[in-house]
């Protein structure tokens, strides 16, 4: 009988305790974990082993968090990456969001919430996964062109990659397009009903989806803000 393989995840943490209390918790429940002690041997591993989930501290010897998670998406990468960080300040969280980052973690952190956050993007991936034909085909949103299936997008003859949350974020509002709704109810259809983070992790999300379907992002046409509640996308009248 064929044994079920574990979820693998990279653990890239520079402080050694830190880095294997996690080790220890993630394999309790179960993962396969492959840890690095700084950036650039971090690296090298996500070149040569294959993960489902990075889990990267911002500031690390070799190369940052940062880097990491550019290096990623630069390469087209869309494995899914929660932040560790020990600052508490936004500018650091908007940062890694705009990079491409799936959440993030502000040290310290409890044991609850790492695993909640580490399952809510797991159980997300596979969502976007197993997104049913029709989702898979591509479709009109705002000023482009969403390519589920290759998760991608193309607006004016260029096209660019879409990470994981960027695709079921838009698929969650061509689904109720027309209808406000809410900052609550799009975190809990994207991000999972046990998530702990806040309405600015969605809002950061909506910029960057902005940015990908909007021809004046600054000015948007289809994903508006219904202020006080939420957002509404509206389809384009020649689709």
């Amino acid at each position: 009988m064929a044994t079920e393989q574990k979820t693998h995840i990279l653990i890239a943490e520079d402080d050694q305790r830190i880095r294997e209390g996690l080790v220890d918790l993630l394999e309790s429940e179960g993962y396969r974990v492959t840890a690095a002690g700084e950036g650039s041997s971090a690296g090298l591993l996500l070149k040569k082993e294959t993960f489902d989930l990075a889990i990267l501290d911002i500031m690390m010897p070799g190369k940052s968090g940062y880097d990491l998670c550019r290096d990623l998406r630069a390469a087209g990468e869309m494995l899914p990456v929660i932040m560790l960080t020990a600052k508490s300040e936004e500018i650091d969280k908007v940062v890694g969001l705009k990079l491409g980052a799936d959440d993030y973690i502000t040290k310290p952190f409890g044991v609850h919430e790492l695993l909640a956050r580490v399952d809510a993007v797991l159980r997300r991936v596979r969502r976007a996964e197993a997104a049913p034909a029709t989702q898979k085909e591509a479709f009109r949103f705002g000023a482009a062109t969403i390519y589920p299936d290759r998760y991608r997008v193309e607006i004016g003859g260029v096209t660019a990659d879409l990470s994981a949350r960027e695709l079921e974020l838009i698929l969650f509002f061509h689904k109720n397009a027309g209808r406000v709704v809410s900052r609550d109810e799009a975190l809990d259809a994207v991000w999972g009903i046990n998530y702990f983070g806040t309405t600015r992790t969605l809002d950061q999300h909506v910029a960057r989806v902005r940015k990908r379907i909007e021809k004046d992002p600054a000015n948007p046409r289809f994903l508006t803000t219904v202020h006080g509640v939420g957002y509404r996308y509206e389809v384009p009248e020649e689709s």
